[in-house]
């Protein structure tokens, strides 16, 4: 039984990933905008808060700056566009 057979891969074809520089770091955070991105995933506003009191404690100069998008798996332009223009860093909690 020298039969072939055709198999399909369901998973299709991976996209092409180009790496990237990470950004570039301040000397300081005091007096910078920090915004903290919950991205809405579970427990992640829990996480945030308690890295915004990290800040508090640790980092008092900073400026914290809670934010989250509309829904959780979409872009939010609106929102990328807040933190770019008056923030200086960005810092995404995905959750526990």
């Amino acid at each position: 039984m020298a039969e072939k057979i055709k198999v399909l891969d369901p998973r299709g074809y991976p996209p092409k990933v180009v790496g990237k520089r990470l950004a570039n770091r301040p000397e300081t955070l005091d007096g910078k905008v920090v915004y903290l991105i919950d991205c809405l995933f579970d427990n992640s506003d829990v996480f945030m808060e308690q890295l915004r009191d990290w800040f508090a404690q640790h980092i008092p100069g900073a400026i914290t700056k809670m934010i989250k998008p509309r829904e959780s798996w979409v872009d939010d332009p609106e929102m990328r566009a807040r933190v770019v223009e008056d923030g200086d860093v960005a810092i995404i909690g995905v959750g526990l």
